[in-house]
């Protein structure tokens, strides 16, 4: 299948997912992960719902919550009882009020779906905690992988070392996750779903799972290294970049998946090595260059940064960053912590990029044309009327038709 090419992964859909295929054709969304790794602190849900009106305000279509169910962890990727929805980030009636208060916005809510993995609550097989007596879906040891100590089959995908890893081939769990999915979805609230270490599970039964609970929209987590030398990050990632789109081929097309590809490029790039903006076909070298209407661009996230801090992009070229992803093509989001906790001034400069985004109707399949890739400067037109650089070196477009619409540090972008 070729991935460079245009329009031909919106056909033959079921007809029953026609808002799944509806908001990704329409290619304008703004995500916003609204969480770091130490949300679970500081009453979260109160938190959010103050700044739901700011969210909505500032463009965002989906909110990214924290796992909200109950979880052995105090940051939730520990989940325990699924059907419980008080967890460290408040209670379930705060978390209904912050979705009522984001329905009331327009602002759709993004489940984090935690399936790859489940603690147990008793010992069973093994002396592991590998059963779920006395809580909702009171699964046995047939419901975790032989490789994580359960009595299921081999796993489908890579494990979650540590703990019980859920064995998807098994039909009573499936039948189970749906159950709980379309709960999710139908009787809580949540609108969109984030799937956790997607590469965990075949991508398979993701498709299963967005047939049978219906999400708007869906992004899966498959994040694996990037290819490396002896001299740090090679040019070529078309392998690395090819991993993700494989995953998200297995869902039936019905989920995006973050640009991991983009991430590992663009924080190298903005370092001095705008060269490696361009791959050898002249194509954007993440994910969003071959199938940009399923990839989901970003800086960071509470792995990666918070923290965490596991692959942070450099703190000192955070608006080249976000200068890059939100005038793409692609679907891009937005970091809680660069937002809110980086000041004012970073704020403001992330919104008058949504606005010239929203303005100037770019979405994720619009057209590009770069036009320098180099040590110090990167320069492309997308679509019809915007034109950006990044980089400390001199470039503006040529031609009286353009003006400055906003720049800042190492950044401007201009408008027909």
């Amino acid at each position: 299948m070729d991935y460079t090419s245009k329009g031909f992964d919106e056909t033959n859909q079921q007809t029953d997912l026609v808002k799944i295929r509806a908001v990704i054709r329409n290619g304008r969304e703004i995500l916003f992960q609204g969480f770091n790794w130490e949300s679970c602190k500081h009453d979260w849900w109160r938190n959010l719902e103050r700044k739901v009106p700011d969210i909505s305000k500032s463009g965002f279509t989906s909110v990214w919550l924290p796992p909200a169910t109950h979880s052995f962890a105090p940051e939730g990727y520990l989940p325990q009882n699924l059907y419980s929805l008080n967890s460290s980030y408040g209670s379930e009636h705060l978390l209904k009020a912050l979705l009522h208060k984001m329905k009331q916005h327009k602002v759709r809510a993004m489940a984090d779906i935690v399936i790859n993995h489940r603690v147990g609550t008793t010992q069973g097989h093994g002396g592991k905690y590998n059963r779920y007596d006395g809580i909702p879906l009171s699964w046995d040891e047939h419901a975790v992988t032989s490789c994580t100590g359960g009595l299921g089959n081999g796993s489908t995908g890579d494990n979650f070392h540590g703990v019980p890893n859920i064995d998807h081939t098994q039909h009573f769990v499936r039948k189970d996750i749906i159950a709980w999915l379309r709960w999710l979805r139908n009787t809580v609230g949540f609108q969109d779903f984030r799937f956790d270490f997607a590469r965990g599970y075949s991508a398979k039964y993701v498709k299963e799972y967005i047939e049978g609970a219906r999400p708007i929209f869906s992004v899966g987590e498959y994040w694996d290294s990037c290819n490396y030398n002896s001299h740090g990050l090679d040019y070529n990632q078309d392998s690395h970049r090819q991993r993700i789109i494989n995953w998200i081929d297995g869902t039936g097309q019905l989920s995006a998946a973050f640009d991991f590809t983009t991430k590992g490029i663009l924080q190298e790039a903005v370092k001095g090595q705008f060269w490696r903006l361009r791959d050898a076909q002249g194509k954007p070298p993440g994910v969003m260059g071959w199938w940009p209407s399923r990839a989901v661009t970003f800086l960071d996230n509470h792995d990666t940064g918070s923290t965490q801090a596991h692959w942070p992009f450099p703190s000192n070229h955070i608006m080249e960053g976000y200068a890059y992803i939100l005038m793409h093509p692609g679907i891009p989001s937005v970091f809680y912590d660069h937002f809110y906790d980086w000041g004012d001034s970073i704020h403001n400069q992330i919104v008058k990029l949504m606005d010239v985004r929203r303005q100037q109707d770019i979405h994720s399949r619009s057209s590009i044309k770069i036009l320098e890739a180099q040590s110090n400067l990167y320069s492309a037109i997308i679509g019809d009327k915007v034109c950006m650089k990044i980089g400390d070196g001199s470039w503006c477009p040529a031609g009286k038709e353009w003006t400055l619409a906003t720049s800042g540090h190492k950044y401007a972008v201009w408008h027909k």
